[in-house]
């Protein structure tokens, strides 16, 4: 794997340009990215221990622009949710996971389109955190349900994008206990990780670049694309695997 951490580390760059001008995406793009040079199982690893170390720096860098109480209850939800999501993996096959997984995105998507808004109080917070979670214990990817819960919610891009980079280091940090009692954390893939950290905030430097000449409008379009090219994936992936 030492061969190859230059492959790896442009890998993390890439997807750390999509983590700045979105505040998501970064393991939906750099996990496949790095399959193509290290195990599967291994991106992922790399990938989670990123965002640990970068979530370090977000929660002090935008502190200022967090939405805090949304945060809480979307981690309070997703502790609940991701033990059912890992109930529900051993139910049902991956592809049909990623179909259902699929048509979820897609609903919040289209209720996103449609400009629904979100009823004041806390119930929606827990609510998408709890599905969030559930997304993570299914399939890893607790992205779709808390990106759909904060464009529904009218508020500032920064606020958004801030937001979601911390509840990912959030959820990442929720990962962990799981790695290392299933023994897939190790010294060298926390080191891979070490080295590719600076891509990473290179990456996340020059997305935010990008982001602030997004404007409002130009970032809700770019998430909304990104969030409908997560369900068309995601689908596709499940669909030829069960025909």
């Amino acid at each position: 794997m030492a061969d190859g951490w230059p492959l790896i580390a442009a890998a993390v760059l890439a997807a750390g340009v999509l983590r700045g001008l979105t505040g998501f995406g970064f393991a939906l793009a750099a996990v496949p990215l790095m399959s193509l040079f290290v195990p599967p199982a291994h991106a992922v690893v790399i990938a989670i221990l990123l965002q640990c170390l970068v979530g370090l720096r977000d929660v002090v860098a935008m502190r200022g622009l967090l939405d805090r109480q949304s945060l809480g209850l979307l981690s309070a939800g997703a502790l609940i949710g991701t033990p059912l999501g890992v109930w529900g993996l051993a139910q049902l096959s991956p592809d049909m996971l990623r179909v259902v997984l699929a048509l979820l995105v897609g609903a919040g998507l289209l209720a996103l389109l449609l400009k629904v808004r979100l009823s004041p109080g806390p119930g929606p917070a827990l609510g998408a955190g709890m599905v969030s979670g559930i997304f993570a214990g299914l399939a890893a990817m607790p992205g779709p349900p808390a990106i759909a819960y904060f464009l529904g919610r009218a508020q500032p891009a920064a606020c958004t994008r801030a937001s979601l980079m911390v509840f990912f280091f959030v959820t990442a940090l929720m990962a962990l206990p799981g790695l290392y009692w299933s023994g897939q954390l190790s010294a060298g893939l926390f080191v891979q990780a070490l080295i590719a950290f600076p891509a990473m905030l290179l990456g996340t430097w020059a997305g935010g670049i990008g982001f602030r000449r997004l404007g409002e409008g130009g970032y809700r379009t770019a998430a909304l694309l990104l969030l409908a090219a997560m369900a068309l994936l995601t689908g596709l992936r499940g669909i030829s695997g069960l025909l």
